[in-house]
C-alpha cells in the first residue's frame, strides 16, 4: 500500500474520532501514531494524538493512582476511569472535533467494559452505562481492535508491569473475549486487526480496513 494521500468519500462533520482497543503489548500507541500521520496528510486536517487513562493534567495523576498506585476494589477502579474519561472528553476530545480536527485516542470506552466488566467481572451494563454517562453518550466513528493473544502480549512486554499487567493470564483471556465480542455485536463501529507482524504490516491492515470503512481511495 502506497504512502501518497487519500481520496475523501465519507467522513464525519465536522471532527472525526477514531479509537484503538486492545490488550497491552498489542501496538496501540504506535498505530495511532501513524494512523495520524497518514490521516493528517490525507485529509489535511489537524490531528490530535491521545490516550486514556492520562491525555490531561488531571488525567495524568489519575492515571498512576490506577496502574501503579495501591491496591484497589473494582467499583473504584471503574469510578476512577469514568472520572478521566469524563474530563477528557470535556476538555480536550470533544471541543477538538468541534474545530474539525481529527481525534486519535490510545484507548477509550470499551476498554472499561472490557477490563472492568470482562477482566474484573462486574455487570457489562452497568459499567457501559456509567462510561456512556461520562462522556454524555460520545461514540467513536471508527474503533479499531488490535487483536492478539495474551501469550504473545506478554512476551512483547518490557519494564515493571503495572496492576492491570500483572492481573494474571485468566483475567486478560476475558479481556480479549471481551473486545471480541463487542465488535462482533456492533460490526458497524468496529474493525478488527490482526496485530501479529511488523509495525509496517500491522499499520498495512489499519489502513486497508479503515480506507474500506470510510471509502477512502490510497493513492
Amino acid at each position: 500500500m502506497s504512502g501518497g494521500p487519500a481520496r475523501v468519500a465519507r467522513v464525519s462533520t465536522p471532527g472525526y474520532f477514531v479509537s484503538f482497543e486492545g490488550g497491552d503489548g498489542g501496538g496501540k500507541t504506535t498505530q495511532a501514531r501513524l494512523l495520524g500521520e497518514w490521516l493528517g496528510a490525507a485529509l489535511g486536517r489537524e490531528v490530535v494524538l491521545t490516550r486514556e487513562p492520562g491525555g490531561t493534567e488531571l488525567g495524568a495523576e489519575l492515571r498512576r493512582a490506577v496502574l501503579h498506585g495501591q491496591d484497589m476494589g473494582p467499583r473504584a477502579e471503574a469510578l476512577l476511569y469514568a472520572a478521566d474519561r469524563a474530563h477528557h472528553v470535556a476538555s480536550l476530545v470533544r471541543p477538538a472535533l468541534e474545530r474539525g480536527a481529527v481525534v486519535i485516542t490510545d484507548r477509550y470506552l470499551d476498554s472499561s467494559v472490557a477490563y472492568q466488566a470482562g477482566g474484573r467481572q462486574l455487570s457489562e451494563d452497568e459499567v457501559e452505562r456509567l462510561s456512556l454517562w461520562a462522556v454524555e453518550g460520545l461514540l467513536p466513528d471508527v474503533t479499531i481492535l488490535l487483536d492478539v493473544d495474551p501469550a504473545t502480549s506478554a512476551a512483547r512486554m518490557t519494564g515493571d508491569p503495572d496492576r492491570l499487567e500483572r492481573a494474571g493470564d485468566a483475567f486478560h483471556r476475558r479481556t480479549r473475549e471481551a473486545y471480541l465480542r463487542r465488535a462482533e455485536a456492533d460490526p458497524g463501529r468496529w474493525v478488527v486487526v490482526d496485530a501479529v507482524g511488523t509495525v509496517d504490516e500491522v499499520h498495512a491492515r489499519v489502513r486497508a480496513a479503515l480506507a474500506g470503512r470510510l471509502g477512502l481511495v490510497d493513492r
